[in-house]
């Protein structure tokens, strides 16, 4: 867990400096790095984990305290003292007033120490077990960040391509509205293949639009993530060819998966955690044994005066006294009845242990689900891949040969826009599929716990295409 970090550290260092805008996966990715919301919050959360284990190991060990006070008191008052007459020996009780003024001051210092205490034990091991789960949601949120700033990437990628062949369609449709038209003045063509005609093409002016401003959300979606514009995007070359990323099969992956995947590992530790709060509710039915010492050091001072007008007598005595030492014992408190509270915790721990157990299990489930459905749908997408490809060849060439089919008269207009509408679409699906394959890839090595900063370089090294290229100077959007 502790060597992830540096990894990840040591290939930012190496990575070329940037500007203000990324040219390509890698670079966007390490702009996230250092500005994803989410992913400080989660950095944040795991510091939260590991002080709750530092301040649970800190009630183990011993506490020590010191403290001072002073005290000044003036009182006054009626008193009566009993004297001695030196001739006679006769008691006289003499009435009169009495004023005394006292001060003390003590300062010292106190050691508890817990001998037993089980239940801060076990506190102890929960909060360990949290700590290093916190260490595995971190690993998970960065795993997360890879394929949140892929997919919003990619997403850039398709909008681009969707814009490039909305316009595409936008332009022929307006040359084939323009063909109608002129068929339409020379009496070669019905006015209904002109409405047709129009129709489609206003259809793709709006379609152009609502491609335009997806582009631009897309743009905004890289920006939420990186805190800042990125431009200038590298996509795939026309010749991509997909591949596998490793020899191994699905059961492989699935096994992988089980034993990495960092947000599993992270319920496993939880689980523990509870199980370990179930010994901490059961440690309120055991004793507890304490050791308690102190030294300290007190002081008394102050003086009592006594004054009487019949018979005229005035008396002062001094008061003082100062003591200090040690002083350290045991204390055992045994439990005998608290209400059914320490039953009840016990119960509740037991609950909350079964719904941590319980969701571990289905997150196993859902691990094994979406690893084996990611492993399934990489392979597909090899396929799926070259068979858009065709699909766009074969969309292409219908609609050179309606287009040729038009101007011989063996096709109509409508003809040559349900070719055009069927090339778009292919277009799109085939743009769509490239980089679903690539994000796929990625999910899969998420779900195997196997992904890091070498998987975003391969997929990097992939994009070596000017994405913008391919659009008018007015589609790109500003720096």
């Amino acid at each position: 867990m502790s060597r992830r970090p540096l990894v990840l550290a040591l290939a930012f260092a190496l990575l070329p400096a940037t500007g203000a805008h990324a040219e390509d996966l890698l670079q966007t990715y390490q702009l996230a790095r250092g500005a994803d919301p989410q992913l400080a919050a989660a950095e944040s959360s795991r510091l939260i984990t590991r002080e709750g284990a530092v301040q649970a190991r800190a009630a183990l060990l011993p506490q020590i305290d010191g403290g001072a006070t002073y005290n000044h008191s003036r009182t006054t008052g009626p008193d009566t003292q009993t004297q001695f007459d030196q001739i006679t020996g006769e008691a006289l009780v003499i009435t009169g007033d009495s004023e005394t003024t006292r001060s003390s001051r003590n300062y010292g210092i106190n050691l508890n120490q817990v001998l037993f205490d089980f239940g801060r034990f076990t506190q102890v091991r929960s909060q360990n077990a949290l700590a290093r789960a916190g260490d595995f949601q971190l690993e998970s949120a960065g795993d997360s960040l890879i394929t949140r700033t892929s997919q919003a990437y990619f997403n850039v990628l398709i909008a681009i391509e969707s814009l490039a062949a909305a316009e595409t369609q936008e332009t022929a449709l307006k040359k084939q509205f323009d063909f109608a038209s002129k068929r339409l003045e020379v009496g070669l063509a019905p006015i209904t293949d002109v409405h047709e005609a129009r129709a489609q093409f206003d259809s793709a002016r709006a379609n152009t639009i609502v491609v335009r401003n997806v582009l631009e959300d897309a743009y905004q979606a890289v920006a939420e993530i990186t805190g800042q514009p990125v431009r200038n995007l590298k996509s795939l070359p026309k010749d991509f060819q997909p591949s596998l990323p490793a020899e191994r099969d699905a059961d492989g992956w699935v096994a992988t998966a089980i034993e990495n995947n960092p947000a599993l590992k992270a319920k496993e530790l939880q689980v523990q955690s509870a199980e370990a709060d179930v010994g901490t509710a059961r440690a309120g039915h055991m004793p507890t044994l304490y050791f308690n010492g102190s030294y300290g050091k007190d002081a008394v001072w102050g003086e009592n005066d006594f004054t009487s007008t019949n018979p005229p007598v005035f008396n002062n005595f001094p008061i003082g006294s100062q003591s200090k030492g040690p002083s350290f014992g045991v204390t055992l408190n045994v439990p005998i009845f608290s209400g059914g509270a320490t039953q009840s915790r016990v119960r509740q721990a037991l609950a909350l242990r079964d719904v941590a157990v319980d969701e571990l299990e289905q997150q196993k489930r859902a691990l094994d689900r979406n690893t084996r459905n990611a492993y399934q749908t990489l392979v597909a997408g090899i396929s799926e891949v070259e068979a858009r490809r065709l699909a766009v060849v074969s969309a292409q060439s219908a609609y050179d040969a309606s287009q040729v089919g038009l101007e011989v008269g063996t096709r109509t207009v409508l003809d040559v826009l349900t070719n055009q509408q069927n090339l778009f679409r292919a277009q799109l699906a085939y743009a769509q599929s490239r980089y679903n394959f690539l994000e796929n890839r990625l999910l899969l090595e998420q779900a195997a716990g196997t992904l890091d900063i070498a998987d975003v370089q391969d997929v990097n090294r992939l994009l070596t295409a000017d994405a913008e290229a391919q659009l008018a100077p007015s589609d790109i959007p500003p720096k």
